[in-house]
């Protein structure tokens, strides 16, 4: 399924650490998937680890969608899925190797202290109020049950220096991390402690994450160095924003997969307008299978600045693969969301449907939508759409062509084309004021594909009954 690569890179193991607080979304997505494209255009693997120690806002249900999720988009994992709900006893054992080594302590500060701090020196930082506190003070305080966090100690001078392979070097200087927490006063691992113990465990070789975590990344060097481990590489990847400048939301509409998937959208075309957002394949060729993506990925082409979702460059990336694939296919992944559609007619009747709508439309949900009028035959008309297409003459118009296509010797489209065009020249009527209600007739709408083709298809005992229906139930326009 995916290129040979010509020159692996040894060991590169990458991950997807999502939260289950909330369905996968289209930025989570297009990080798995910058994780998926670096593993598999280097040989390497890549991993899933599921981030659910916050067990109040953790559900079963986001885990669940999560995996289904990207599952659906092709990104299969090559290894056994973590949870980190299943790891607390690592996270005890390295916090207490901290302590006894000297590079964490604990902090036993009260709200009212750390407020008091805050005020005085008008910063959040903390002033390590017990960094250096003696043994003697400090078991006097576990002795009467005082609760208390574990800081790590930070060095106070120097820098650190971040080796981005998207943005390049990012130095920090260490004066502005204090001695953070990794241990809450219940006993819980924080974030950034817990996930680098668990990229260690999993031999993670490249970070590659949303920028909106380049804040954590000093922090976490800083817990890898005081653990002893080597530090993986980083690449922070732009955000996603709306249309409206700001970053991707509820409020921009559909944003998380599973609604896209619900829409009838195609996994491989959301796939590849995900890739392209804020990524340059090198050449003009936007659509692109998954091995061709993986084949031409890197990161000296994503670019720097946020990315801006667009609804239309979705949707036409999405037709493109309706309009390519094969029908057959088409007509499966319909009756996958729907699997009574075009269950009254053959499968070449819904395969010539699927032909005619695929043009038309942006997913497999356009053309269930679409497609009605050729199952069933409209009986009830829209009355705007009524008042603009019919007048005093429509139903001999509609009357006449009857009678010229019910005398018609073959029904074909040419053919149904001839008759209308030939009828067109021998009246006094203009083609709007027969075509119009024509197509009302056999669509129910305004809209639709060609009218000749749609005709073909339903044949001509369909059509022209259709056509007399409308003649006989709306003289009141007349």
């Amino acid at each position: 399924m995916f290129p040979k690569i010509k020159n692996p890179q040894d060991n590169v193991r990458v991950r997807f650490a999502p939260s289950p607080t909330g369905e996968l979304h289209l930025g989570g997505a297009r990080t798995a998937l910058s994780n998926f494209l670096y593993a598999k255009s280097r040989g390497g693997k890549f991993l899933l680890r599921i981030e659910d120690t916050d067990l109040e806002r953790s559900k079963k249900s986001f885990t669940d969608q999560i995996i289904d999720s990207i599952e659906w988009l092709g990104m299969r994992w090559d290894e056994e899925i973590v949870f980190q709900s299943n790891r607390s006893d690592h996270y005890k054992k390295y916090s207490e190797s901290l302590l006894q080594s000297g590079a964490a302590y604990r902090c036993f500060a009260t709200k009212d202290e750390l407020v008091n701090i805050r005020a005085q020196t008008d910063s959040y930082q903390y002033n390590g109020l017990w960094r250096d506190r003696d043994e003697k003070e400090i078991n006097e305080q576990l002795a009467n049950g005082v609760p208390y966090t574990i800081r790590l100690k930070t060095p106070e001078i120097g820098s650190i220096k971040i080796q981005d392979m998207i943005y390049g070097d990012i130095r920090v200087s260490n004066t502005e991390i204090d001695d953070f927490i990794i241990v809450r006063s219940d006993g819980s691992p924080v974030y950034n402690f817990t996930n680098v113990i668990d990229d260690n465990e999993m031999r993670i070789t490249h970070v590659i994450r949303g920028e909106d975590h380049i804040s954590n990344t000093p922090k976490q060097i800083h817990i890898y160095s005081a653990l002893g481990w080597g530090i993986p590489k980083f690449a922070h990847l732009p955000m996603i924003l709306g249309q409206d400048k700001k970053r991707l939301s509820k409020r921009h509409g559909a944003t998380s997969v599973e609604s896209y998937r619900e829409q009838g959208f195609q996994p491989e075309a959301l796939l590849n307008y995900l890739a392209l957002l804020g990524w340059n394949p090198g050449t003009d060729e936007e659509i692109m299978d998954l091995s061709k993506i993986i084949s031409k990925f890197d990161f000296e082409r994503v670019q720097k600045k946020s990315a801006v979702f667009d609804e239309k460059k979705l949707n036409w990336i999405s037709s493109q693969y309706l309009i390519n694939q094969d029908v057959n296919e088409t007509l499966n992944e319909i009756r996958v969301i729907e699997p009574e559609w075009g269950k009254r007619r053959n499968k070449i009747f819904c395969l010539n449907v699927i032909k005619l709508m695929a043009v038309r439309s942006t997913s497999l949900r356009d053309i269930i939508a679409g497609s009605e009028y050729f199952f069933k035959a409209p009986k009830t008309f829209n009355n705007k759409d009524l008042k603009k297409v019919w007048n005093k003459a429509t139903g001999q118009i509609l009357t006449e062509i009857c009678e010229l296509y019910t005398s018609s010797e073959s029904w074909n489209e040419k053919n149904i084309e001839k008759v209308f065009k030939k009828y067109i020249e021998n009246s006094n009527h203009n083609f709007g004021q027969v075509m119009k209600p024509m197509r009302l007739a056999i669509c129910g709408s305004l809209t639709g594909p060609s009218l000749f083709e749609i005709m073909e298809l339903l044949g001509n005992e369909d059509s022209i009954k259709r056509l007399n229906y409308i003649i006989k139930e709306n003289k009141i326009y007349e």
